[in-house]
Order: C-alpha cells, then sequence, then structure tokens
C-alpha cells in the first residue's frame, strides 16, 4: 500500500483549510455523493464513473482525507448491503489508489492556479505555485500519465522564467521533454530546445550538447528524421569542441558521419572521418581506433571512385605509418584489386577472409555491398558478400 503512505505524507505537508471553507466543502460534497449513491445501482456503478464524480466535486480547498471520509460510510452501506464483502476491501484500494495517481495530483493542479490568481500579491504566491505544479507532476509520472506530467513540468519551468530563476526553470523543461519522450516526441523535442536556449544564456554549453544529443537521438528512434539527427550532432559537437571536450565532441561526429554516408552524402563523412582519424592518431590511448575511421573515410572515396580511393589510401599510410600494417589496409588494397579486375568472386572472397576475423556491421556491410554493385559483371547486385 505504498499509495498510502504516499498520501499521508502530502496531507501532513498540507496546510490546514479553514473551518469555514471546509464546513462549505463537507456540505457541498455530503450533497453530491447523496444523490449519486441512491439514485444509482451501486452494482452498475464503475471505477471510471467513480473517478469522474470524486474529480467533479473537489475544489481547491478540499482535503482528500474529508472525501474519503465521507465515501467509505456510502460505500459500505450500498456495498456491503448489495455486493461480496470483497468488493469493500477492493473500494479502499482502489480509493487509495484513486487519490495517489489521479485526485491529488489534479487538486494540486487546481491549487497552483489559484495560487497565480492571487501573485498580485509577490513572488511567495508563484514559488508555491512552482512547487505544487512539481509535486503534481512527479504524481502524473507515478501514474504514468505522461502527457500530463509533462505539461505541469512546462507550467512549472514558465513561472520559474517569471522569477527569473533560470537554472530552475531549464531543469523542469527538460523534466517535461523526459516526460513527453513517452508520449510526445516533438513536445519533447520543443521543451528539451527551450532549455537549450536557457543553458546557452547561462554559458552552459555542455549541458546544452548533452540535450541535443537527447533531441537527436528522438530524430533517430521515434520521429525517424535522420537529417534533423545530423543537424543536432553537429550542434552538439561544436558546443563540445568549445567547452575542450574534444572525446564527446569526436562521438557527435561519428555519428554524423556515419549517418552522412548513409544518406550518400560522401564527401561530407569523408571529411569527418578524415578529421577525426587526424585528431586521434597522436593519442596514445585513442591512436588504435585512427586506422577505424582511415578506413571508413576511404571505403566512401572508393564509393565515389576508384582512383579517388587509391590516392585516399597512400595519403592515409603517409599520415598514419601504422595504417599500412592494418588489417583494413590490406583488405582494401584487396578490394582495390578486385575491382581494377572485376572480379566480383575475389572482391567477396577478400570480405568473406576479413569478416571471419574482424565481425563487419551493419555500417560496413552497407558500403562494401555498394562498392560491390559497382564492378561490372556482378547482375544487379543483389547484395551477397558471403
Amino acid at each position: 500500500m505504498e499509495h498510502v503512505s504516499l498520501l499521508h505524507t502530502i496531507i501532513k505537508s498540507k496546510k490546514h483549510e479553514s473551518d469555514h471553507d471546509k464546513s462549505e466543502t463537507v456540505y457541498f460534497v455530503r450533497t453530491n455523493l447523496s444523490m449519486l449513491f441512491f439514485c444509482t445501482q451501486p452494482a452498475f456503478f464503475g471505477v471510471t464513473s467513480l473517478i469522474r464524480h470524486v474529480q467533479s466535486v473537489l475544489c481547491p480547498g478540499t482535503s482528500w482525507l474529508d472525501v474519503r471520509a465521507l465515501l467509505l460510510p456510502v460505500l459500505r452501506i450500498a456495498w456491503l448491503g448489495r455486493l461480496d464483502p470483497w468488493l469493500t476491501l477492493f473500494s479502499l484500494e482502489f480509493l487509495d489508489r484513486c487519490c495517489a495517481c489521479v485526485v491529488l495530483p489534479r487538486m494540486l493542479l487546481l491549487k497552483s492556479e489559484a495560487h497565480l490568481v492571487s501573485s498580485v500579491l509577490g513572488n511567495t504566491r508563484i514559488e508555491e505555485a512552482c512547487e505544487m505544479y512539481t509535486r503534481a507532476a512527479n504524481m502524473f509520472k507515478m501514474a504514468k500519465n505522461w502527457s500530463a506530467a509533462g505539461n505541469a513540468f512546462c507550467q512549472a519551468a514558465k513561472l520559474h522564467m517569471q522569477l527569473q530563476s533560470k537554472h530552475d526553470s531549464a531543469t523542469s523543461f527538460v523534466d517535461a521533454g523526459n516526460a513527453y519522450k513517452k508520449a510526445d516526441p516533438q513536445e519533447a523535442i520543443n521543451c528539451l530546445n527551450a532549455a537549450i536556449d536557457i543553458y546557452t544564456d547561462m554559458g552552459r554549453f555542455t549541458i546544452a550538447a548533452k540535450h541535443h544529443i537527447t533531441i537527436a537521438e528522438i530524430y533517430e528512434t521515434e520521429l525517424v528524421d535522420i537529417e534533423k539527427a545530423i543537424a543536432h550532432y553537429e550542434q552538439s559537437a561544436d558546443y563540445y569542441k568549445g567547452e575542450e571536450s574534444n572525446s564527446s565532441a569526436n562521438k557527435c561526429l561519428l555519428k554524423v558521419a556515419a549517418y552522412a554516408a548513409q544518406l550518400e552524402q560522401y564527401q561530407k563523412a569523408i571529411e569527418v572521418y578524415e578529421q577525426v582519424g587526424a585528431s586521434t592518431m597522436d593519442n596514445p590511448l585513442l591512436k588504435y581506433s585512427a586506422k577505424d575511421y582511415f578506413f571508413k573515410a576511404a571505403l566512401c572515396h572508393f564509393i565515389v571512385d576508384e582512383l579517388n580511393a587509391k590516392l585516399a589510401l597512400e595519403k592515409y599510410e603517409e599520415m598514419f605509418p601504422a595504417f599500412t600494417d592494418s588489417r583494413e589496409c590490406k583488405l582494401l588494397k584487396k578490394l582495390l584489386e578486385a575491382h581494377e579486375e572485376q572480379n566480383s568472386e575475389a572482391y567477396t572472397e577478400a570480405v568473406k577472409e576479413f569478416d571471419s576475423i574482424s565481425r563487419l556491421d551493419q555500417w560496413l556491410t552497407t558500403m562494401l555491398l555498394r562498392i560491390k554493385k559497382s564492378i561490372p559483371g556482378d547482375g544487379d547486385g543483389d547484395g551477397d558478400l558471403k
């Protein structure tokens, strides 16, 4: 019964209503519940109806304990008298769950709006409204109501900006984006962009770069817009470079190069791979990765033109002598020879030999197949490398 514990914690933290407000609320709820339960057959009174009615009778100053205290006697009379006893036990647990996941967050939203109406009295009311929006958003997250959680976080972010609290506003926009990711990817991007604007204005470019990556990943997986994903990875790389986070910048650039090659933007991919390769070949910890980047750049050259690939291979061997003895360089030479001789079988055999030791990933397989299709006599290049 974790919902019950949460309920008690929240209620203890709330300020008590005045006696006058409470008496009006109790009378209002009692009247409505009496009409509902004595005019409706309880056997046909569903869970959805109960939720809707409880929400309809709640006002900003209502304490859930008052409502629960009024509901329980009616449930005992109506349900124990006409239905099986276990339904009453179910009703008690349901009421607590309804309170924790549906009613309390709605009450907090109503209270936050009420605080905003009286915000002319000062910033204190706005701060309280921010807190209530945030609490409501967290409760919506517990109930997995992601859209409502995202909207509540957005409202809190806007109020934080009104209070000139940029960091809190950006944090709330990020929380909103994380909630919206599960329900509305485009709205998640809008919230994350709002957070990025604030972070860049504050000079927090590393954090802004991180959220550009998140947006790029949403475009990759949810919206499947690779062009926009590339743009955000590039922006992230620029921010990381400005902060001297070269390793993080290179990770973003490699994403750019991989997607650019898939979209047949080979020149762009070549420039990125050569740039990353040149920046890593002198680093004792990263130089062993340089051969992979020069290998991929050479494959992009190969797809465009065989002669370009030969010239590029010579350049890479001169720039990075260790590349000459690598398996990747030896494979390239075999592929160039097979392509020049228009021998698709020799091409396939060289690829199989390389794959038997170092498994080809999807990107390399795609590039190698594109090269093979350019060999005359390979038919339509239905693309079997094995």
